[in-house]
C-alpha cells in the first residue's frame, strides 16, 4: 500500500503555527514580489479568493473580509517542510519516504490487514501534527495514483473524512473513480483531459476501463499504459529514491521593481550566481556550463531560457565551483543580452554540465591554488550560513540591491534567525 501525506494549505499553516489567533481567520500567502496568491486557507477559499489570482485584483475582497495577508517566507516554509519530512522518516523509515514536493511525500506502507490501514494513517497524521504543528491529510491506496485520488477526497470534505481516506478495496476504488472527473486525476494533464472529454470519457472509472492498447495510442505510449494500470490498482509508478545530487542548479528571481540599467542587472546576476555556487558546493560538484537569462517587462517569462531573445550560455574551459570563476562569465553573458532602452523584470542563472568537484584537474603551474580557493569558499559558506543574509558577498553583487524582490508583508523567520525568534509573553 502507498500513502501520500499532504500538508493542508501549507504556507498558510506555517504562518498560523506562530500566530494562533489566526486559527479560524482566513489567510492568504503571496508569491515572489507579492504578485499573486499562492496559498489560501479554507476560510479564504470559501470567501471566493482565487488561487494564482493577482493580489491587486483580490485586494478589495481581502480588505472587506479582514483576510490576513503574508509575503512568501521561504526560510520558514523550507525549515518546517524539513521537519515534516523528518517526522515521516522517523515513523516509516528513511528508505520508505519519497519527498514529492515541499508539502507532499509518498510513504510506502508495510503489508497489514485492510482493517488496520485507517488507524495506521490516523496515527501518522496525529504524530506529524503533534511534532510539527502542521495539519496534514492522508490518502491510502495500492498505487500512487489512487493514493493521490484518496488524498483529493480526504481534502475535499475534511469534516466528513477527518482528512483521511483509504481506498483499499476494488469497490472503494470504483466508487471513488466514478465520482471523480478526469481533470482531478493525478497524471491527466489539461490537454489530455480535454482530449478525453471530446472522446466522451469524463470520469476516472471510464478511463480505468479502457484497454492498454488504446491508452498507448491516445495517452502518450508507456505513460498512458502506466496510468491505466495505476487506476486499476496495479502499481506501475514505483517509489523513487531521494535525489541527493541535482543535475542542474538554478537561481531565478523577479525584481522588486522593473530595472532599466545594466549595473543593477549585473548585481542581480552576480548575486544569483553566488547563491547557485553555494548550492553547487553543498553537493560537492563543479559546473562546466553557465547560462543566464533576463526577461523584459511585458515579455513572457515562461519562454524557454535557451531562446536567444532572453537567454544565452557559455562553456567553461574547466569545470569549477569557485564563485568568482562563475560570476565573471555570467556577467559577460549579461553584456550580450542587455539592450539599452528596455526595462527588465526578471533574471536567472543556471549551472549545468555538473561533475564531481574532486574530479576537476588542478593547475600544473599553481597546484595549491584550487585547494586554497576552495577552502576560502567553504569559509564564506560557513560564515554566511551561520550569520545569514549574505554577510560576506562579492562586490559585484552590490550593496544597496534596490532590485531585490518585494516582501513587504513577510513574517519573521522564526526557526532560522536568532534575531527573529518567536517571543512568548
Amino acid at each position: 500500500m502507498k500513502a501520500i501525506v499532504d500538508c493542508n494549505s501549507f504556507y498558510c499553516s506555517c504562518e498560523r503555527l506562530f500566530k494562533p489567533k489566526l486559527d479560524k481567520r482566513p489567510v492568504v500567502v503571496l508569491s515572489n514580489n507579492d504578485g499573486c496568491i499562492v496559498s489560501r486557507s479554507d476560510e479564504a477559499k470559501s470567501l471566493g479568493v482565487q488561487m494564482a489570482g493577482p493580489y491587486f485584483q483580490a485586494r478589495h475582497l481581502i480588505e472587506e473580509n479582514g483576510i490576513a495577508v503574508f509575503s512568501s517566507n521561504y526560510n520558514l516554509y523550507g525549515d518546517l517542510s524539513m521537519r515534516v519530512m523528518d517526522t515521516l522518516r522517523s515513523i516509516a523509515g528513511k528508505e520508505k519516504v519519497e519527498v514529492y514536493s515541499v508539502d507532499e511525500a509518498f510513504v510506502d506502507l508495510p503489508d497489514m490487514p485492510i482493517a488496520e490501514l485507517e488507524q495506521a494513517a490516523r496515527e501518522m497524521k496525529e504524530t506529524v501534527e503533534q511534532w510539527t504543528g502542521i495539519s496534514v491529510s492522508i490518502g491510502v491506496a495500492p498505487t500512487k495514483t489512487l493514493a493521490k485520488l484518496a488524498n483529493y477526497i480526504a481534502k475535499k470534505n475534511k469534516r466528513v473524512t477527518g482528512c483521511i481516506t483509504v481506498l483499499a478495496t476494488r469497490e472503494q476504488q470504483r466508487e471513488a473513480l466514478q465520482q471523480t472527473r478526469l481533470n482531478n486525476i493525478w497524471g491527466v494533464g489539461y490537454a489530455n483531459a480535454q482530449k478525453l472529454f471530446n472522446l466522451g470519457i469524463t470520469s476516472g472509472w471510464e478511463l480505468a476501463t479502457m484497454r492498454e492498447e488504446w491508452a498507448h495510442t491516445h495517452l502518450g505510449g508507456v505513460v498512458g499504459v502506466r496510468l491505466i494500470r495505476e487506476l486499476r490498482g496495479e502499481p506501475a509508478v514505483e517509489m523513487k529514491k531521494e535525489l541527493v545530487e541535482k543535475k542542474m542548479i538554478a537561481t531565478t528571481r523577479m525584481f522588486g521593481s522593473p530595472v532599466d540599467n545594466i549595473t543593477a542587472i549585473k548585481e542581480a546576476v552576480a548575486t544569483y550566481t553566488s547563491r547557485a555556487a553555494e548550492k553547487l558546493r553543498r553537493q560537492y560538484s563543479a559546473a562546466k556550463v553557465v547560462s543566464v537569462f533576463i526577461v523584459r517587462k511585458g515579455q513572457n517569462h515562461l519562454l524557454d531560457w535557451r531562446d536567444g531573445n532572453i537567454g544565452t550560455h557559455t562553456t567553461l574551459p574547466v569545470a569549477t565551483s569557485i564563485t568568482q570563476e562563475l560570476i565573471k562569465p555570467a556577467l559577460e553573458l549579461v553584456d550580450h543580452l542587455y539592450e539599452a532602452g528596455n526595462t527588465y523584470k526578471k533574471a536567472g542563472v543556471m549551472l549545468s554540465g555538473l561533475v564531481p568537484d574532486a574530479s576537476v584537474q588542478g593547475s600544473l603551474f599553481n597546484p595549491e591554488s584550487k585547494n586554497i580557493q576552495r577552502r576560502l569558499m567553504d569559509m564564506m559558506d560557513n560564515i554566511n550560513f551561520s550569520q545569514r543574509d549574505d554577510i560576506l558577498k562579492f562586490a559585484s553583487s552590490g550593496t544597496t540591491r534596490n532590485w531585490k524582490m518585494r516582501q513587504e508583508l513577510r513574517s519573521g523567520r522564526y526557526t532560522t534567525r536568532w534575531d527573529e525568534l518567536f517571543e512568548v509573553r
